[in-house]
């Protein structure tokens, strides 16, 4: 593989938590998830890292086992969901998740990023891997989601992807990405 791209293992919160930005430590059984990461892992010459600490946290585990310095690449940070941050789903007003559902790409009635700005962030990002080999991002599952849109392999974004899942992506994967224009 060219880039893989690795999601962190489970977060410090609450289930059904609005969480993008928000600044999260890892889960308590972190210790073990992060080692049965590990065990799954291709060889990485580079290794890369959102800068929250979900992500970091794991990276850092990981780059201390292979010998890897941790690179923090901010254009890896999951998706701003403004006020809606920490709030559970269903407190969330319905009359602004009306909004984002009616104008998905666009829509920003939270104040943070529309899925458009997030996901021509992660263009330029994926455009800046086409050297990548054998390269490692720990990162966020609307990254790779946004990865999945840009290479046409899910429109509507329904993709999940469960901690410590990994996608890894080809060099003629990111020559698509480089190709597309998100916006």
């Amino acid at each position: 593989m060219a880039l893989s791209l690795l999601r962190h293992t489970a977060p410090d919160v609450a289930p059904g938590t609005c969480y993008g930005r928000l600044d999260l430590a890892p889960g308590p059984d972190f210790a073990a998830e992060a080692q049965a990461v590990l065990a799954r892992l291709p060889r990485a010459t580079r290794l890369m890292t959102s800068p929250l600490r979900r992500c970091r946290a794991l990276a850092e585990h990981i780059g201390a086992q292979v010998g890897l310095p941790v690179e923090v690449e901010p254009r890896l940070i999951e998706i701003d969901f403004g006020r809606w941050e920490g709030l559970a789903w269903d407190a969330v007003p319905r009359d602004e998740l009306d909004l984002w559902a009616g104008d998905f790409w666009h829509a920003r009635p939270h104040g943070g990023e529309s899925v458009a700005m997030f996901t021509s962030r992660v263009a330029g990002f994926l455009a800046d891997q086409r050297e990548a080999a054998d390269w490692l991002a720990v990162t966020h599952a609307g990254i790779m989601r946004a990865a999945l849109h840009l290479l046409g392999r899910d429109e509507t974004w329904s993709r999940r992807f469960g901690y410590g899942e990994r996608l890894d992506l080809g060099p003629d994967d990111l020559a698509a990405c480089a190709a597309v224009t998100p916006v």
